[in-house]
C-alpha cells in the first residue's frame, strides 16, 4: 500500500500540456488522501470484465487509486494504458463512490496531438455508468478525424467500469 499526498488544488493546465496522475487525482478529489493499489485480477475476473466491457483486458495487473476523507471513500480512479493506432495512450479514469464516471484525464498520449480527445468531448462520459447505451453513436458522440481515439477511449471507460464492478462484487472494493 502506498499513500500519496496531493494538494487540494493543482495549477491550471496550459493548452497542450497533460496532467500528471497526481495533479489529476488532486483536481478530482481535492483534500482526499489517495492510496495507490495494485490489484491482480484472477482468470475468472478477467473473463467477467471482458464480457461486461466488450473488450479484452490487456493485463491482469490493475493500477487503482482510492480517494478517502476521514469519513469515507470519495472515489476510485484507474489507469488504462492502451494502443490507439500504433502508439500508447494512458487515461486516468476517475469514478464516484457508486461507480459512475467522474472525470477522464489523459496522462500520456504518444500519437500526434491532433488526435487527442478534447476535454469537452471526454466530459460526455461524466456521470455515466456501464450499460448498453455507453457507446459511440449512442450516448457518446464520435470525434471527427479521431475515430480510433474515440473507440480506444470508449473501450477504456467500459473496461474500467467493468473492472470496478467486478472488484466490488468480489468484495475487493473499498
Amino acid at each position: 500500500m502506498v499513500l500519496l499526498t496531493v494538494a487540494a488544488l493543482c495549477s491550471p493546465v496550459v493548452a497542450g500540456d497533460l496532467l500528471t496522475r497526481e495533479e489529476a487525482l488532486a483536481a478530482c478529489y481535492p483534500g482526499a488522501a489517495i492510496e495507490a493499489q495494485r490489484v491482480f485480477l484472477t482468470a475468472d475476473q478477467l473473463e467477467k470484465v471482458a464480457a461486461l466491457s466488450g473488450s479484452e483486458v490487456p493485463s491482469a495487473l490493475v493500477a487503482r487509486y482510492v480517494a478517502r476523507t476521514t469519513d469515507a471513500v470519495v472515489g476510485r480512479a484507474y489507469v488504462d494504458t492502451h494502443v490507439v493506432r500504433t502508439k500508447r495512450e494512458s487515461l486516468l479514469i476517475s469514478l464516484t463512490p457508486d461507480g459512475r464516471v467522474r472525470r477522464i484525464d489523459v496522462t500520456a498520449f504518444l500519437e500526434p496531438r491532433e488526435y487527442l480527445a478534447s476535454e469537452p468531448w471526454r466530459a460526455q462520459y461524466r456521470d455515466r455508468e456501464l450499460n448498453d447505451d455507453l457507446g459511440l453513436q449512442r450516448a457518446i458522440r464520435p470525434i471527427a478525424g479521431a475515430t480510433l481515439t474515440a473507440h480506444a477511449t470508449n473501450a477504456a471507460v467500459r473496461r474500467v467500469l467493468a473492472i470496478d464492478r467486478v472488484l466490488a462484487r468480489a468484495g475487493e472494493g473499498p
